[in-house]
């Protein structure tokens, strides 16, 4: 079966950044629905359509169709007092940005580093200003059920569970569990 609109799509991947680092590997492949409806970047969408499983590929992604340019506007420094005990580096708080270009959305911030009473806040998508190249290798593709097209994401595994306790406490696909805008 080809990749097409309102397909599940089963997908192994591995992350690294322009120079071939390693950034992330799946452990579980991603599953999406295919066909815009933003469960992955549109460039993976767009390399992957009409493909059928077994097939490979690594394609770049630059910034403006990742995870966007880092924007230094989305700093904060905010004082110690205001944020719970203990802070710690890589613990992140959900907030708006003090920009007036950047509107009222909120944003996730993480705390990136510490200083005797201050705090700096990063409101950037951990990836942002990275041109990524993803490696990508179709394990399955099957045709998505009324519900999920319904929906506009997977349901069942590795997908989307409807009013059950799933935590998504596991580290490593982290990046891929962010809304892409």
């Amino acid at each position: 079966m080809k990749i097409a609109k309102n397909t599940v799509v089963t997908v192994h991947y591995k992350l690294s950044d322009a120079q071939g680092n390693l950034i992330e590997e799946s452990r579980d492949p991603m599953v999406y629905l295919h066909g815009g409806y933003e469960n992955t970047l549109p460039k993976i969408e767009e390399a992957l359509d009409g493909q059928d499983v077994g097939y490979e590929t690594t394609i770049q992604v630059e910034p403006e169709d990742a995870f966007g340019e880092y924007d230094p506007n989305l700093i904060k420094i905010e004082p110690r007092n205001r944020l719970p005990e203990p802070v710690e580096i890589g613990m992140q708080f959900e907030g708006t940005p003090d920009s007036e270009e950047a509107g009222d959305e909120s944003l996730i911030f993480t705390v990136t580093d510490i200083a005797d009473d201050k705090v700096v806040l990063d409101g950037n998508h951990p990836l942002a200003g990275m041109a990524l190249r993803f490696t990508l290798n179709v394990a399955d593709v099957r045709n998505a059920s009324e519900e999920e097209v319904a929906h506009q994401h997977v349901h069942g595994a590795h997908g989307h569970h409807h009013g059950d306790d799933l935590g998504d406490d596991e580290e490593g696909d982290q990046f891929r569990s962010l809304p892409l805008q």
